[in-house]
């Protein structure tokens, strides 16, 4: 019999895991609250201070909102207040934050290729979906978008379903489809614009733009969206502040 080192964790760790399994399955949905602490203590046989530490633990990774005098909730994406520049990092040279407006280009089918496919677990020539938008701010073109998904996850996915949607992307993955956007990994580098971005970005081919490359993650750390952004900078700049 091999020798295993046996693994340690936390007891308020162990029940933010319960809890975060019990949000997978659906058991509490997006924005509905969960059973107060002593609820949670007596369900999982543990001090009520335990609970409060897990409980914690899973605001601070943005899954659930605690609210003064009335509980705590399941965060979700359709609160855009709350939500809406957790994963849109751009701001104004001045640092202020500034509702864009998006420009839905295209929604197509196509074939996963080997960065894709490792970006998002899946097997190199499996189908996804590939969204292009344009974000503009005060009527200037700032972000070229493309945004990879893993067509499973996705069935029925329009460009007229999505134009027709009122709140942000993110809502309409969580609400139509079931899936949430938790976390996410960054890259950043400068690329030069080719004549496709140059074009709807409105700069010379060859301009400096500033690449964002994103893999989101949902519960269990499963990627589920790639993206890559291309921003032009000169009146705005990129927050990189994703943990």
């Amino acid at each position: 019999m091999p020798n295993r080192s046996p693994s340690f964790q936390p007891l308020y760790l162990q029940i933010k895991a319960l809890v975060e399994a019990g949000l997978e399955r659906g058991e509490w949905r997006p924005g509905e609250a969960i059973p107060s602490e002593i609820l949670l203590a007596g369900r999982f046989g543990v001090s009520q201070g335990t609970v409060r530490k897990a409980i914690d633990a899973l605001a601070a990774d943005n899954l659930v909102v605690r609210r003064q005098g009335k509980g705590t909730f399941v965060a979700t994406h359709t609160e855009e207040k709350a939500s809406n520049f957790r994963f849109l990092r751009i701001r104004r040279s001045d640092g202020g934050d500034e509702h864009p407006v998006s420009r839905l280009i295209d929604v197509r089918r196509a074939k996963a290729g080997a960065e894709v496919a490792r970006a998002l677990d899946v097997k190199a020539g499996a189908t996804v979906l590939v969204l292009r938008r344009v974000l503009e701010y005060a009527g200037e073109p700032v972000l070229l978008d493309e945004i990879t998904l893993p067509a499973p996850l996705f069935k029925g996915l329009t460009k007229a379903k999505l134009d027709a949607y009122r709140g942000s992307m993110y809502s309409f993955f969580e609400t139509r489809f079931g899936v949430r956007m938790l976390r996410a990994q960054e890259r950043l580098k400068a690329v030069p614009a080719d004549r496709f971005s140059a074009a709807l970005l409105k700069v010379q081919p060859g301009f400096p733009l500033l690449a964002v490359e994103r893999v989101t993650l949902t519960y269990g750390d499963r990627p589920v969206e790639y993206r890559r952004g291309l921003c032009v900078t000169r009146r705005h700049y990129y927050a990189n502040e994703l943990g």
